[in-house]
């Protein structure tokens, strides 16, 4: 099996889930005690994860070019980066080291295109909802959004910031994402995207009338296909 890097820590509660995600998809892949070589550099969220200003993101630009580095000197043949975010500076990162890192983004554009969905709602923090280092690439694999929503948008940011990145799940929040999603559900759109990698822990992804795409299991089974060389 290829060694994959994991840049985590962007939250801790969502590159738990990654690990459970590819360890267990391993598992059933190749059984027995089979599991997933893996090389995690968890970050201190505290320090990046609220970058706003252009001077933040050229220091988050250069903590996880720093990882990056880290984990490709340490024997990882491909990296994702455990945050949709944080794909902000995607383009600085891959360009700094000579693996790929697989986008998470391109990741759920494919697995769309090749289910036929052209029309979504893209929902994660604002800077994922309105800053073009997303959208553009789901475009780029033919999909069309819906208009950013920045009052859901808003409350995203809260929930997962005060919330979900410290390990609290709340009634009152997964009762506001199931009737966002009935809402858009009612818009001219085939499906929603959950581009936020903690939003997993409130939204059913099976309960609802809207089909969704969770970016985090996406992302995840892209790195086990590159796992089982795939």
């Amino acid at each position: 099996m290829h060694k994959l890097g994991l840049i985590g820590g962007l939250s801790w509660t969502s590159t738990a889930r990654y690990y459970q995600l590819i360890n267990e998809a391993v598992h059933r892949a190749r059984g027995g005690q089979h599991s997933a070589p893996l090389i995690i550099e968890s970050l201190d969220f505290a320090e990046i994860g609220r970058s706003s200003s252009e001077a933040d993101w050229v220091h988050a630009a250069d903590v996880l070019i720093g990882s990056a580095r880290r984990l490709e000197q340490a024997g990882a043949e491909a990296i994702l980066i455990c945050a949709n975010s944080m794909h902000r500076v995607y383009d600085l990162v891959q360009g700094a080291i000579a693996i790929p890192v697989i986008h998470i983004a391109d990741t759920v554009g494919r697995r769309m295109k090749a289910d036929g969905v052209e029309k979504v709602a893209l929902i994660g923090t604002r800077n994922v909802m309105t800053e073009k280092f997303y959208r553009q690439r789901l475009v780029s694999h033919g999909i069309s959004l819906l208009p950013a929503d920045l009052e859901l948008a808003d409350r995203i940011d809260r929930i997962v910031y005060d919330e979900l990145t410290v390990g609290k799940v709340s009634r009152e929040s997964e009762r506001y994402m199931k009737s966002e999603l009935t809402d858009i559900a009612k818009e001219d759109v085939q499906a929603a995207v959950l581009a936020c990698t903690e939003l997993e822990l409130i939204v059913d992804l099976k309960a609802n009338v809207l089909p969704i795409y969770d970016g985090t299991s996406i992302h995840a089974k892209a790195g086990v296909d590159l796992i089982l060389g795939q």
